[in-house]
């Protein structure tokens, strides 16, 4: 399996050339700011004590506070979480919020645990973290099976430590503690507004939407509601996909039936009218736009030439290796970078940051008016940088990220001399 750092490293360096990235700045960005590792301890149901790993990476704040989720997964470990608070760095500064990078987890299945020891894990790692969070420091928000009910638990927890309820030193909150709304379609609407700018402004070339076929990896909260959208505006939705496997129909899926029969079976297979394909075989279907809206290194050197898509928008966090990379660019396949693509979370747990620390919360409309007038100029000026500079599109994002990130650091600079 690809070391997710040595992608993310490899990535840096690529983009550094373009931007003729001033050394200095290229050192520190190799590096995060601060790596904590801590260990969780839960006494469990049964009276025995187990001893979780927890981490927390804070890579870069040159924006303002570190900003990203926090995942509770089995194969949680610290390459990981560099690589993602580093991609968080560049999504913050992609979308041009005021925040920096940052990611934690802890190495746990979750599904493991009773409702009682998911509580007491999750105060337990809140507590060893609290003198590193802060609304002005590092906020958190949910990821990989994390949840609103574990950022409030965590905001207790905080409480608990520092004599003082804080309600946005975490983001993804319920709405009933403060949380914002839209939060829970932010992602998908984020690659849902870049899709619509491309059709409507020619940069994917199609005859109308609903000759326009997509394949979906990944029925999750953001694959289902990426579904969703397209489905409503009339984009032909031909394969979806979830952890079990996947269904397609060269026709078009009716999503809305779709998603009543997976809350009833808890899968797509299976699917009346449609046929079975493995999530593996639905990346190389012969459709116009791919979403990977699923895990890491799905698109490698050993499936890119099978990509049959033109257009793939990056829903997943580091779902395309640099190798896939190459050999996409070459094959004139477009890919929207998960760092422009999936920045609408976010982008709307900025929002929520916002609200919680002046006290004054937007309507839903509000929130997605907001989130488009961030995303799609950034989209405009990453599409305009890849034309006029002749390269893909993520090195685009990463260069526009890193340009951004060197005025920051020349104006660090200047202050503290």
């Amino acid at each position: 399996m690809n070391n997710p750092f040595e992608n993310a490293m490899k990535q840096l360096e690529k983009a550094a050339k373009v931007v003729d990235l001033n050394n200095d700045v290229f050192e520190l960005l190799k590096r995060p700011d601060k790596t904590i590792q801590v260990k969780v301890p839960v006494k469990m149901d049964d009276g025995k004590l187990k001893i979780f790993e927890g981490y927390r990476v804070q890579y870069n704040n040159w924006a303002g506070p570190y900003k990203g989720g926090l995942r509770y997964f089995p194969s949680v470990d610290l390459d990981e979480v560099k690589a993602l608070s580093f991609w968080m760095t560049i999504k913050c500064s992609v979308v041009g919020i005021p925040m920096g990078g940052g990611k934690g987890g802890v190495t746990v299945n979750p599904k493991e645990l009773s409702e009682t020891e998911l509580e007491l894990l999750t105060k337990q790692f809140a507590r060893a973290l609290a003198n590193d969070l802060g609304p002005q420091i590092d906020v958190p928000a949910p990821d990989v099976y994390t949840t609103s009910q574990i950022m409030g638990w965590i905001v207790d927890a905080y409480a608990e430590v520092k004599g003082k309820k804080e309600l946005a030193v975490v983001t993804g909150k319920s709405l009933d503690n403060c949380g914002s709304k839209g939060r829970d379609r932010a992602t998908a609407m984020g690659g849902f507004f870049i899709l619509e700018n491309s059709v409507e402004s020619g940069k994917i070339k199609v005859e109308s939407r609903t000759e326009t076929s997509i394949a979906i990896q990944g029925f999750g909260n953001a694959g289902s509601v990426m579904a969703a959208l397209c489905h409503e505006k009339g984009y032909r939705v031909v394969a979806v996909s979830d952890s079990r496997g996947g269904v397609y129909n060269v026709e078009g899926l009716d999503i809305n039936k779709l998603e009543e029969y997976k809350k009833s079976t808890g899968a797509v297979s299976g699917f009346e009218g449609s046929k079975t394909v493995s999530n593996e075989e639905l990346l190389e279907l012969n459709v116009d736009v791919l979403v990977p809206a699923a895990l890491e290194n799905q698109i490698t050197e050993n499936n890119a030439e099978n990509i049959k898509a033109r257009y793939i928008i990056e829903l997943a966090n580091g779902p395309v290796t640099p190798e896939a990379d190459e050999i996409l660019a070459k094959n004139g396949v477009k890919s929207v970078p998960d760092v422009l693509a999936n920045a609408g979370g976010v982008a709307v747990s900025y929002f929520e940051w916002k609200q919680n620390l002046d006290d004054n919360y937007w309507t839903e409309e509000d929130v997605f008016n907001k989130l488009k007038e961030l995303i799609i100029p950034s989209f405009e000026k990453i599409w305009e940088i890849s034309k006029e500079k002749q390269i893909d599109l993520r090195t685009a994002a990463f260069a526009l990220a890193l340009e951004r990130l060197q005025n920051l650091w020349y104006t660090i600079s200047k202050q503290e001399k």
